[in-house]
């Protein structure tokens, strides 16, 4: 199965795309199963989760295959494989469980504030003022149903990948040592809505964050970034050449001209 033209442009112009419905109901319930048995059977240090949010809960089971097997034994494959080339997509070894708890109930959500990943804040693994483009696209698979905004949900800022390629070239992507640019954005954020198997596909270079979630319910996602083969090799360059390592998407350009 592979995304259709319309769908691929739709990626180029705005960085995502959303995928409904692409996981199957018993993929879906093998992973909600490993997560809750993680929570109920292992639970989590209180001093801890500062550290679980900005990474990943229940870390014993991120490299089973309940998790893996999201991505790699999906019909997810294909259709990111459509976009960066037939076997240019390495396997996951890891998928992040992310979730997104109540918060109090007297709180005001406030805003949501988006971030590009790989700068180093502390608490997710990398010291502050380093950064890495470590991964080339963002894959989120919707493990609960989300039917409102302000739920936990996955939150996007169209066309953000565009403008920062674009500032990046003035700025020098070094700008991201002193933390994430204060920018006004194209696009202000979008809260993404869906069902259990939906999947947002993202450019690595889209601003997104989770919002908060003032709904009564805990939000259950698993988040895998996806490598080419080469994107260690091109690394930083990918900054300011976005779609180097999407065969898929470079060749849009190519069928306009030959038509």
């Amino acid at each position: 199965m592979q995304l259709t033209g319309q769908q691929k442009r739709a990626f180029r112009e705005l960085g995502y795309t959303v995928l409904r419905g692409a996981i199957p109901q018993v993929m879906i319930d093998d992973a909600l199963r490993a997560i809750n048995h993680s929570l109920g059977y292992e639970g989590m240090a209180k001093d801890d989760l500062p550290r679980l949010r900005a990474q990943s809960y229940c870390n014993e089971v991120q490299k089973t295959s309940p998790i893996t097997d999201l991505m790699n034994r999906s019909p997810v494959l294909p259709m990111v494989e459509s976009l960066l080339g037939e076997g240019n997509l390495q396997e996951v070894g890891a998928g992040q469980i992310a979730l997104r708890f109540p918060i109090e109930p007297s709180s005001d959500p406030g805003p949501p504030h988006g971030h590009l990943d790989g700068l180093g804040s502390g608490l997710n693994g990398s010291a502050k003022g380093s950064y890495n483009r470590g991964f080339t696209a963002l894959a989120v698979i919707l493990l609960s149903e989300l039917k409102r905004d302000f739920a936990g949900n996955f939150t996007v800022w169209p066309r953000s990948h565009t403008f920062f390629q674009s500032y990046f070239k003035e700025h020098g992507h070094e700008v991201l040592e002193q933390g994430m640019p204060r920018v006004a954005l194209p696009e202000g954020p979008v809260m993404l809505q869906g069902q259990p198997g939906d999947v947002v596909l993202t450019h690595h270079q889209l601003v997104h964050t989770a919002a908060p979630n003032a709904s009564p319910h805990v939000r259950y996602a698993a988040i895998f970034r996806l490598r080419h083969k080469d994107c260690a090799e091109i690394g930083r360059d990918a900054y300011t050449d976005i779609w180097r390592e999407w065969p898929g998407i470079r060749a849009l350009d190519e069928e306009s001209v030959e038509a």
